[in-house]
């Protein structure tokens, strides 16, 4: 994931920045408890498509 697209790209629903988990090909939101897929190098940011974290899970 590029770092100056890390550096400007915010969760849709709290405004926060977010944090790339390459392994599992996610940016997450902490504070949401969101994780928005990345599908072939593009992340979808749209809360209908991310996941929900569990609370065990940072």
């Amino acid at each position: 994931m590029n770092k100056d697209y890390l550096d400007i790209v915010v969760c849709p629903k709290t405004g926060e920045k977010l944090v790339y988990d390459e392994t599992h090909q996610e940016l997450i939101s902490e504070k949401a408890g969101l994780a928005y897929p990345i599908r072939d190098g593009i992340p979808v940011m749209l809360e209908e498509e991310a996941r929900e974290l569990s609370s065990h899970q940072s």
